[in-house]
């Protein structure tokens, strides 16, 4: 008789033991699929959180490099050009760098008061030069919001505008369109400035700003050529004393440092490329964590499966040792046994997984999105958590980390799409056939040493 009618004929006769073997293959392909889908599912997740959020890289100063030269602690500048050479590199969608020097506001106009006691002497507050004030960190995340005129763009690149805070365009009358005289480092080189826009910040007079020391409502943003016409030092080439790109692709962050390390060479001696994906990391923790979850339980359940399988064909194979000892008598070839023991396996394991592809989508929404849901509440209150220094501290001291603050906009993802795409479903089968056929493979042995003689005259 042929063994595949053979294999059809010991199913349907063994009902029992054929059930006990599909409910096992069902149990392995729900769990399998599940840790497949969920996987597909926070990968996506992931990849839209990146393309949402863009791929950021900074150059910025090196600080080990710095450390290590010997001399004191002095920031690096690059050539702007340089810079401009690297945001035309193809994997650049913008960019902006910016620099800093003292402005010292003198004549009519008022710093506001009630911040800290002139930090950069009587009049002088922290002027930053940009080349795009819209992708500064704190107009991209939301923090700073532009009342009134716009920002400052490439096109104003060589003019002299500037953005001031709310409260000092306020305390000093001061619109969009007027004129504002501002005072370089050397308390010499002076030059009107047009109020190219208002803005917004919701810290208090009284907060030091962490990187300049002033209060936030005298804060200055300009031009970088208007700014460095301030500069007694300036000998005609702009200076920048850090940049950011946003990428095309979060993908080629690797890629563009290699093309920009070719095109600068030794400019970027001093600084580093870092890539920033603090956003990305917050939003996509809790994917992370269920997707190792689910990877574990996949895995055990592989291998516990092909365990329980095993034992089960091996006991089939004890049990019908008589049957294969009259099959070998007649003359039956051992590797056709072996070739019907597989097509048992292949038929039960076939119709387990297509049952679990009709159920598993769904189930595995329920139970992904409940454990999702949990990880991404934990993550938000840890995120709640979090409070800064009180004002003019660090924070060292009470064991705030300032690079644990967390980033605005950027909430952990609580929601994720299970979706069953051929290529899960072929992977699950590939693995369920794999159980099935590696099930097979110790009970062949026994198979193989079988002996018909010894069988039907001994019974064993």
């Amino acid at each position: 008789m042929n063994f595949v009618k053979r294999a059809g004929l010991s199913l349907w006769a063994r009902k029992g033991r054929t059930l006990i073997t599909w409910a096992t293959f069902l149990v392995i392909s729900l769990m399998v699929l599940a840790g497949v889908l969920i996987n597909g599912a926070t990968a996506r997740a992931e990849q839209d959180a990146k393309r949402s959020v863009g791929a950021e890289v900074n150059l910025q100063m090196d600080l080990g490099s710095s450390a290590g030269s010997g001399g004191g602690l002095q920031a690096p500048r690059i050539d702007a050009g340089t810079v401009d050479k690297l945001g035309k590199l193809p994997q650049v969608q913008k960019y902006t760098y910016s620099l800093w020097d003292r402005g010292i506001i003198k004549g009519k106009n008022k710093l506001v008061e009630g911040g800290p006691q002139e930090p950069m002497g009587p009049g002088g507050t922290a002027a930053v030069g940009v080349l795009d004030s819209a992708l500064l960190p704190d107009f991209r995340s939301g923090n700073f919001t532009l009342l009134s005129g716009k920002h400052l763009t490439a096109a104003d690149k060589d003019s002299r505008r500037l953005l001031i805070e709310e409260r000092l365009a306020k305390q000093n009358g001061l619109a969009v369109g007027d004129t504002f005289a501002l005072t370089g480092n050397d308390e010499k080189t002076t030059a009107d400035f047009t109020v190219a826009g208002i803005y917004r910040d919701p810290r208090a007079t009284s907060e030091p700003e962490p990187e300049y020391g002033v209060s936030p409502a005298n804060m200055l943003y300009g031009a970088v050529g208007g700014l460095s016409s301030l500069s007694s030092e300036n000998d005609g080439a702009q200076q920048a004393g850090s940049a950011t790109f946003l990428l095309q692709d979060a993908d080629a962050q690797g890629e563009f440092k290699e093309e920009a390390e070719q095109v600068a060479g030794s400019a970027l001696d001093g600084f580093e490329l870092a890539a920033n994906d603090k956003a990305v990391r917050q939003m996509t923790g809790p994917l992370k964590s269920i997707s190792s979850t689910a990877t574990v339980a996949m895995w055990l359940m592989g291998f516990a499966g092909a365990a329980v399988l095993a034992l089960l064909v091996n006991l089939a194979v004890k049990q019908r040792r008589k049957e294969y000892g009259v099959l070998l008598a007649m003359g039956e070839k051992k590797s056709r046994l072996i070739a019907q023991q597989a097509l048992e396996i292949v038929v039960v394991a076939a119709l387990a997984i297509g049952v679990s592809a009709l159920f598993a989508p769904r189930l595995t929404q329920s139970a992904g999105q409940a454990l999702l849901g949990t990880e991404a509440s934990a993550a938000q209150e840890k995120l709640d958590s979090w409070e800064p220094p009180a004002p003019g501290r660090t924070g060292v001291g009470e064991g705030i980390d300032m690079n644990d603050k967390p980033v605005e906009n950027a909430d952990p993802i609580d929601e994720i799409t299970v979706r069953l795409d051929p290529a899960d479903l072929a992977t699950v089968g590939a693995v369920g056939l794999g159980i099935g056929l590696l099930a097979t493979a110790v009970p062949a042995g026994a198979v193989l040493r079988l002996s018909p003689r010894s069988i039907l005259t001994k019974g064993n």
